[in-house]
């Protein structure tokens, strides 16, 4: 009897401390969502989609990999509304439109890699992947005299492979938050009705060159940024270069020191 006793004793007290410490987790989770990166098995890396800002800035992307003709008016927007962009370049069509990357980079807009073949880099060895930003890095200096620290991969593919090789290149992974669609061909409203709905402080904005609505699109879609009060500054005024983490959705927050709930799961 004794013996039952002691073991029922045991197994209230050890009830107890279970309860105890989901009690605390459940807690800590609604005052902190990033607690439960502290709880995790899965060890990903992840880019950066956006970024914990104390004030409302965005940035506004562009992904060039095709045509160039609608260059001059994206430009011609962008610095009548005093706005400076990130420009993610493909290599090749550097190659093709070097004019059109001196230009962006003279209003002085971010000049950003974005591969130097627009491959699946999934399905790259790591040497290759490498290169491909190595390659696409050597044009962008080459043209512009700047060295470039921020890397998007096509198609948006990844895995712990490449951001790895990303990281080794001394780049920064930038993906998105907010989706314009612009490259289904949505007319200009529809553009900047999907991208106001969907901001939020911090947002990194994609579009694109070359398609149908987006260089029409882009004043209305500035200016109804400035009328919900955001400002839009390029990429590399927007992410934190250092003592940072990120969380599984891929939002970049600045590293608060003595906070428990942080996790290093996602360190880049």
């Amino acid at each position: 009897m004794r013996i039952y006793i002691l073991n029922a004793r045991k197994i209230l007290s050890f009830i107890t401390i279970v309860f105890a410490i989901l009690f605390v987790f459940i807690c800590a989770s609604v005052f902190s969502p990033h607690v439960l990166q502290v709880f995790s098995s899965n060890s990903n890396k992840v880019p950066i989609y956006s970024v914990d800002v104390p004030d409302k800035k965005v940035a506004i992307t562009f992904d060039c990999a095709w045509g160039a003709d609608d260059i001059g008016a994206i430009l011609s927007s962008l610095k009548k509304e005093n706005i400076k962009a990130t420009f993610f370049l493909v290599g090749a069509w550097m190659k093709k439109y070097p004019e059109q990357v001196k230009a962006i980079a003279a209003d002085g807009h971010d000049i950003a890699n974005h591969s130097d073949t627009h491959p699946h880099m999934n399905q790259l060895s790591v040497e290759k992947i490498k290169q491909e930003i190595r390659d696409a890095n050597t044009k962008i200096e080459q043209l512009t005299g700047k060295k470039c620290i921020l890397f998007r991969v096509p198609y948006g593919e990844y895995n712990d492979k490449v951001l790895k090789s990303v990281q080794e290149e001394e780049q920064y992974a930038i993906q998105w938050d907010v989706d314009s669609l612009d490259w289904k061909d949505l007319p200009a409203e529809n553009i900047c009705d999907r991208v106001l709905k969907k901001v939020k402080n911090g947002s990194v904005i994609l579009m694109h060159n070359d398609t149908k609505y987006t260089a029409a699109a882009l004043r209305a879609l500035i200016k109804g940024l400035k009328d919900k009060g955001y400002s839009i500054v390029p990429v590399s005024g927007l992410i934190h270069k250092e003592n940072y983490y990120l969380d599984y959705e891929g939002r970049q927050y600045l590293r608060k020191t003595g906070n428990l709930f942080q996790s290093t799961c996602f360190d880049q």
